[in-house]
């Protein structure tokens, strides 16, 4: 496998009730799930649309176990599955990591967070190429929501991952504060944004409607092709 980073997509079988459930409120369940079969699609285009020279491999690091099937429906046949495991998000990270490090050997993994259909390439490459370089670190890509739409690692730091308050707005500066913590280097790539319910949906059919992203002031988002189409038909 060489010295391949591995870019994993933090996913779930998209199945109405388990999937954009903040969504629903606003699409019903079922559109709200098709939708996020949708962001899967385009996330994974993403991933695939890198430059083969970079050495990149996708993964859908997936939940629950039993739908490899519908997965694969989704995914790029090239994609590998790697089953999520534990029920802490925090657990469910560290251990994607070193999975993806060893037993699959990759030099680097990247796991990707599955609500930004619009991730561009641009930015995958940025964290591949900063991954890269020697030295240890975790590359991060900020969310406008405090968040992030991606973390990089190329070894086995379980403790970046712990007493982090998940879907809070102080994930990212938490996980940074972790870093400090442990003696790892940060690098910080360019602001971008995932989609959780209606306000963020309204900035994502502005955008695909033309409109700057207002964060964005050095990047151009993806084409996101299943997403446009699914929202031109919605009502």
């Amino acid at each position: 496998m060489g010295r391949t980073t591995a870019l994993g997509i933090m996913c779930k079988a998209p199945r109405p009730g388990l999937t954009k459930t903040r969504l629903a409120r606003v699409l019903g369940l079922e559109r709200a799930a098709a939708l996020s079969g949708c962001f899967l699609r385009d996330v994974a285009a993403s991933i695939e649309a890198l430059p083969a020279a970079l050495g990149a491999r996708g993964y859908g690091v997936y939940a629950p176990a039993g739908t490899e099937a519908e997965l694969r429906a989704l995914l790029p046949a090239g994609f590998g599955l790697l089953l999520q495991e534990g029920a802490d998000f925090g657990l469910v990270l560290a251990g994607a990591v070193r999975a993806l490090i060893s037993p699959h050997g990759h030099a680097g993994a990247i796991l990707i967070n599955a609500d930004s259909p619009t991730l561009p390439t641009a930015l995958l490459a940025r964290a591949v190429e900063a991954l890269a370089r020697p030295g240890d670190r975790v590359v991060l890509g900020p969310a406008s929501d405090g968040g992030y739409v991606l973390i990089g690692l190329k070894a086995d730091h379980p403790g970046l991952f712990r007493d982090i308050p998940w879907s809070t707005q102080a994930v990212l500066e938490a996980t940074c504060a972790q870093a400090a913590a442990i003696g790892l280097a940060v690098e910080r790539l360019s602001l971008w944004y995932d989609i959780d319910d209606a306000g963020t949906l309204d900035v994502l059919r502005g955008e695909l409607a033309g409109e700057p992203l207002p964060f964005a002031t050095d990047l151009v988002g993806g084409p996101a092709r299943a997403t446009r189409t699914f929202l031109a038909g919605a009502p």
